[in-house]
């Protein structure tokens, strides 16, 4: 991809009011990277990734995609740059059917783009995050966990060569949990795709991720290996030592 980064942050911050929720933020994410974002509650995690993904406009700052420059474009154009998203709360069309959803994302957004041969059509991509079985349910109809693989499946539907992933972990199992993160790391590797990752699940994030960027207060304080940032005193002292895995 002509030497740029997929995607860059450049000194973004993000005020609402008085309050600062972003602070300076740089960071650029390479084709390939699966990458965590932690942070304790507050830490603005969600407000830099609807910076990254044209939900926000930054209030200072600037975004690249490929070199291209998005700062302030409405989402539809990160989209057309190739970058999906989940939300916390899945959305989801409940009253219609699984594979209704996944097609709502192909002529979303997906149509103009090509992608790998598993991403082909609704039940190619029902396959490939489990939830063949489920097609014609309503979602609805599908448990919290299923839930959230379906808004994975929405957003893969647009043929995303970047999927910035909030919370996808929440209120699962410690077994789905891990599930989760296998699929996550699948994906990666089968579709060439780079995912960005906040969790609240840290210890799970740690274990699979290659990268990790620690975010406290607005402010990125740490930004590499996991075994890096659980060594890193700044890191530890942001957690006060009960969250970040020893």
């Amino acid at each position: 991809m002509n030497g740029h980064p997929l995607l860059e942050a450049r000194g973004v911050t993000v005020r609402f009011g008085g309050l600062t929720a972003v602070d300076g933020v740089s960071a650029a994410f390479a084709p390939g990277e699966l990458v965590g974002i932690i942070g304790p509650n507050g830490a603005g995690k969600t407000t830099f990734f609807n910076a990254l993904s044209g939900v926000t406009a930054p209030s200072a700052g600037e975004l690249f995609a490929g070199g291209l420059r998005l700062t302030g474009a409405r989402p539809h154009r990160y989209a057309r740059q190739g970058i999906a998203r989940t939300f916390q709360t899945p959305r989801v069309f409940a009253e219609l059917p699984v594979a209704a959803n996944v097609d709502f994302g192909l002529q979303f957004a997906g149509r103009g783009r090509s992608a790998s041969w598993l991403l082909k059509d609704a039940a190619s991509i029902l396959n490939l995050i489990g939830l063949a079985d489920q097609a014609a349910l309503p979602a609805a109809a599908i448990t919290p966990s299923q839930q959230r693989l379906l808004e994975i499946g929405m957003a893969l539907a647009t043929r995303p060569r970047l999927l910035l992933l909030d919370e996808v972990a929440a209120g699962l199992t410690e077994g789905e949990v891990e599930a989760m993160a296998q699929l996550i790391r699948r994906l990666r590797d089968e579709l060439d795709l780079t995912v960005i990752w906040i969790e609240h699940a840290v210890t799970t994030l740690l274990r699979h991720v290659e990268r990790v960027l620690v975010l406290h207060q607005g402010r990125k304080i740490a930004d590499g290996t996991p075994s890096e940032v659980v060594r890193n005193p700044e890191v530890v002292e942001a957690y006060l030592g009960d969250e970040v895995p020893a």
